[in-house]
């Protein structure tokens, strides 16, 4: 069983930034490809960011390529998600998650979720 917990979602001005933090259980940390979702309202979950399963490389939506950078922390098995330069578009709920494949990027290829926390980005 993977535990992930997510921690750091806020409301922030167009073009500020955040930092979303994800603290993911001991054990399984290293063997999982790790990724963030969004899901806005009326809309379908979608893909951010994530690192492969080696750790070794990252993947980044289209849409946040040059705004969003995953990062991970492996002595605290913690991933986070700095985002900067964010639009109102970004605003969801962002999503940690967790998947024994190796570059991940669909909802369906993970088995472990976060609770999800809100960023809001105002206009």
């Amino acid at each position: 069983q993977v535990q992930l917990v997510e921690s750091g979602g806020g409301l922030v001005q167009a073009g500020g930034s955040l930092r979303l933090s994800c603290a993911a259980s001991g054990r399984t940390f290293m063997r999982y490809a790790m990724g963030w979702f969004r899901q806005a309202p009326g809309k379908e979950r979608e893909f951010v960011a994530a690192f492969s399963r080696s750790g070794f490389n990252t993947l980044y939506a289209d849409s946040v390529k040059g705004r969003f950078t995953i990062s991970r922390e492996n002595a605290k098995n913690t991933v986070y998600l700095q985002m900067n330069s964010l639009k109102a578009e970004d605003t969801a709920v962002y999503y940690c998650a967790a998947s024994p494949r190796d570059k991940p990027t669909g909802p369906d290829e993970y088995d472990y979720w976060g609770q999800g926390t809100q960023v809001t980005v105002s206009s």
